[in-house]
């Protein structure tokens, strides 16, 4: 976390507080954004402990590339504990991988690029694009305002009723952060937890 954003978050009238009780936050790039954009498709809509449980019966009994998943059969990836559904969803960002994204692509693409490279996946959504490039692409400016943790830590945060602000109010809110926005979201997500 740079100087900047520790300073100007933790000068901020309603995450100051956050700041000073968490200290410095750090944003780290990943290694392979297949496998964590796969972890990601994992972990939706599954508790922490569920998602874990999957995750590591799927990378012990398969290749976490884009060959070795579209390599895997169906029943193998349904045995880690994938609902058919997401069988689909990991296969259809593996072919997308193998075929025209790559990592090094991504990189280079803006916030709003890489969104809508990812959201033609079916299977990926706005919200994933979003931790993608957070915890993937460690971009510093992006404000998850899908994310449910980020709604409560803005209710926390701004001491307001559970669910009295729109998603466009947190998100006019959230501009003052700008252009720290991802680490006042990790921030966020530490208030709640």
């Amino acid at each position: 976390m740079s100087d900047d954003a520790y300073r100007a978050l933790r000068t901020d009238p309603h995450l100051g507080s956050v700041v000073e009780d968490h200290g410095p936050v750090t944003l780290d790039p990943a290694n392979d954004p297949f496998e964590r954009l796969v972890v990601s498709i994992v972990n939706q809509q599954l508790s922490t402990t569920a998602a874990a449980t999957i995750r590591d019966r799927l990378f012990d009994r398969v290749e976490v590339t884009p060959a070795g998943v579209l390599a895997a059969d169906e029943d193998v990836l349904r045995d880690c504990g994938l609902s058919g559904q997401k069988v689909g969803y990991v296969r259809n960002v593996a072919e997308a991988f193998q075929d025209d994204l790559s990592a090094d692509a991504l990189h280079v693409m803006s916030d709003d690029e890489v969104i809508d490279a990812l959201t033609e996946i079916r299977g990926v959504g706005v919200w994933t694009a979003k931790m993608f490039l957070i915890f993937v692409l460690a971009r510093e400016d992006v404000f998850p305002v899908e994310d449910l943790g980020i709604r409560r830590g803005m209710e926390h945060v701004f001491d307001v009723e559970a669910d009295a602000l729109s998603r466009g109010e947190m998100a006019e809110r959230a501009e003052t952060w700008t252009p720290y926005r991802s680490y006042a979201s990790l921030y966020l997500w530490r208030s709640v937890d």
